[in-house]
């Protein structure tokens, strides 16, 4: 009897741990990026990852005073808000030449929080930035 109300209790809990799951991972624009470290940078896209709860694409930029080649992780808002801003998953394709302006991490690492992200084309897509939400 106290098996069966063990496996019964357990049922509830697992389905919540689950449900709370995407809540955890999901973050403020302050907790990880720093609004008073913007960037802009030229680089070549290397790899894309349309997923939620952000897209996030990685771009190769050359430091010119030491011409050393980083990679740096570019997030930008969910796959939905970006196709509502105008996006589609062939807007960016690797290869292209790119141009970004965001917000550096806080921890100091390559990735940053894209503003805006002007294409190969020429043509500049706001890039859904949890920086202008409020709270």
């Amino acid at each position: 009897m106290m098996k069966l109300y063990l496996a019964i209790l357990a049922v509830p809990i697992g389905i919540l741990a689950v449900a709370a799951a995407p809540a955890v991972a999901h973050h403020s624009f302050g907790a990880e990026f720093d609004g008073d470290q913007p960037f802009e940078f030229t680089g070549t896209v290397t790899k894309i990852e349309w997923l939620n709860p952000h897209v996030y694409f990685y771009l190769d930029i050359e430091d010119e005073a030491s011409g050393e080649v980083r990679t740096w992780a570019m997030e930008m808002g969910s796959p939905n808000g970006l196709m509502r801003r105008g996006w589609t998953r062939n807007s960016l394709r690797i290869g292209d030449e790119v141009s970004v302006a965001g917000s550096k991490a806080r921890d100091g690492s390559d990735k940053g929080n894209a503003r805006t992200v002007v294409l190969a084309s020429g043509r500049a897509l706001f890039a859904g930035s949890s920086e202008d939400e409020t709270p």
